[in-house]
């Protein structure tokens, strides 16, 4: 099974330099003029463990996650789980499983057939399994351009990690990757009753004022748009208490009579 460290050719105590430098040679060798279009799958993969392995924190959380496959490798593992197909623990152990061995799109797959947002895998895998497979769940899916269902997983795992921390000093780089999905992606993939509906969710995880400040003021132009102005007035006012001096509002101002 691949894995990130062997799409790089690379072993897993492999320095920072050994890793920019086995991806250099493996990136020209796929390349298009060399490699020609039927690489594209292998460069995609190959891109993503550098991305991974690269980031300091990031490769942390993989190695940690990974290793816990390392008791399995004295027999085909995911044969014996494939083989308990109808049983939805195995199914979410396969999901997983595949997540870390490079198989995203059969991960994706399976995870859709059991329900996807649905199929509640905190309810089969450890928690730590959980929280790992989660991210990178969310990830692919980012990827793929499905940004609601990423962003539900990504709120998840921000709730979760707010009750008990796990990631720790990783849950930076989680928060930054759910406000950059936030920012640029969430509100053309989704209806306006949806996109305020993950807004009040995005509301309950306790962020900072001014981050808030900034969801409301995007929830107070959206129920604007409907119609809505009453309700809009109130979220608008709500969100210049969070941050007095918020920025872009003037328009809306105008529009408010705020």
């Amino acid at each position: 099974m691949e894995n990130h460290y062997s799409v790089l050719g690379i072993t897993q105590n492999a320095s920072s330099r050994d890793i920019k430098k086995a991806f250099r040679e493996r990136a020209k060798q796929l390349h298009p003029d060399i490699a020609g279009a039927a690489a594209e799958v292998e460069m995609r993969k190959l891109l993503c463990a550098y991305e991974v392995l690269s980031n300091r924190e990031r490769r942390y959380e993989y190695d940690r996650a990974y290793s816990r496959f390392i008791n399995h490798v004295e027999f085909d593992y995911r044969a014996f789980l494939q083989e308990r197909g109808d049983d939805p623990k195995y199914q979410a152990k396969l999901i997983f499983f595949d997540l870390f061995h490079l198989d995203e799109e059969g991960a994706l797959e399976r995870w859709r057939a059991q329900g996807g947002l649905g199929f509640p895998l905190e309810k089969y895998l450890d928690r730590e399994d959980w929280m790992d497979g989660t991210f990178i769940l969310a990830e692919e899916l980012e990827k793929r351009q499905c940004y609601y269902e990423a962003f539900v997983l990504l709120v998840d795992l921000v709730r979760e990690e707010r009750r008990l921390p796990y990631f720790k000093h990783f849950m930076g780089e989680l928060e930054s990757v759910l406000k950059e999905l936030v920012r640029l992606k969430l509100k053309p993939a989704v209806d306006e009753e949806t996109y305020l509906e993950c807004m009040e969710m995005l509301l309950e995880l306790g962020f900072p004022p001014r981050d808030e400040a900034r969801w409301m003021r995007s929830m107070a132009e959206t129920l604007a748009m409907r119609g809505d102005i009453p309700a809009a007035q109130g979220v608008f006012r709500e969100a210049l208490k969070r941050d007095p001096g918020l920025p872009n509002v003037t328009r809306l101002r105008r529009k408010l009579n705020v």
